[in-house]
């Protein structure tokens, strides 16, 4: 926390709001300030528990406000991501594994080549690499620790395929340059290159890749429980909490099974009239 050594009791709540404040001016996403701020407030609690305090500070702190999903949400269309892709250079099977298996960035960093089976069109995520630069940066099961397999297409498999054969290795599918494992930090690099190169709106972040490849698997007709299985989502709730407003939406699903019938019925209508 900013304020170093004063002591616990001499902290207000606007010192806590302020502290907000700064997070929000360093351009850290709401959710992220969120987050931080709930183990503010459980650290205060506790030592409210252990009467240190007498009330917790962080008590009717607000947290920024969240952008609503579907207004904070990129979805790359087809010629970005085409753009994307060709600027990728060897960080190309990142791209391609966000965009077209839905990847986390940890999940494809920690791809192995034993993950992906070309024969039954798979991968497997068994892993990822965790940490934001080198030194930290370690091999943990997935997120949720939810394994999975992935139905994959052809055209990502040519792509794998390729930067095996030019890059083989015996472990990790992807490493930099050096033959490291990508990490948070490294990988952060390569993106904000391709952004650039690609002319992508500053503020789309890797992760839109995975968000791009959800769009598509909803508007293929997918269900809530295939798409949470393909991400990795721990829950279905999850799944609908990110992108629900992606869905058709009850109203649209009505239109959409009603309108063969109603156009075979008047067609046969106007039929019979141009008949008679």
């Amino acid at each position: 926390m900013p304020w170093g050594d004063r002591q616990l009791k001499s902290i207000r709540s606007s010192d806590v709001q302020s502290w907000v404040a700064r997070e929000q001016k360093r351009g850290l996403a709401a959710s992220t300030i969120k987050t931080r701020l709930n183990y503010v407030s459980m650290a205060f609690r506790a030592a409210v528990a252990d009467r240190r305090i007498p009330a917790s500070p962080a008590e009717g702190v607000s947290a920024p406000r969240q952008r609503r999903a579907e207004a904070s949400m990129h979805l790359l269309d087809v010629k970005q991501l085409r753009a994307a892709l060709d600027a990728a250079d060897s960080f190309q099977p990142i791209v391609a594994l966000c965009a077209f298996a839905g990847l986390r960035l940890g999940e494809a960093a920690g791809l192995r080549v034993r993950d992906v089976d070309f024969l039954r069109r798979t991968i497997r995520v068994e892993q990822q690499v965790q940490g934001s630069t080198l030194k930290p940066a370690k091999i943990v099961p997935p997120k949720y620790g939810e394994e999975r397999s992935i139905y994959v297409p052809d055209e990502l498999l040519r792509t794998l395929s390729a930067h095996l054969a030019d890059n083989g290795g015996d472990d990790l599918v992807i490493v930099d340059l050096l033959g490291r494992k990508f990490n948070r930090s490294t990988a952060g690099e390569q993106w904000r290159r391709i952004r650039t190169a690609a002319k992508l709106p500053a503020d789309v972040t890797l992760h839109a890749l995975r968000h791009t490849y959800a769009s598509n698997l909803i508007a293929a007709g997918c269900d809530v429980v295939t798409v949470q299985r393909a991400l990795g989502h721990s829950q279905p709730s999850i799944t609908l909490n990110t992108y629900a407003h992606l869905w058709p939406s009850a109203e649209d699903r009505i239109r959409a099974a009603t309108a063969d019938f109603a156009r075979s019925v008047l067609d046969s209508a106007d039929s019979v009239r141009t008949g008679s």
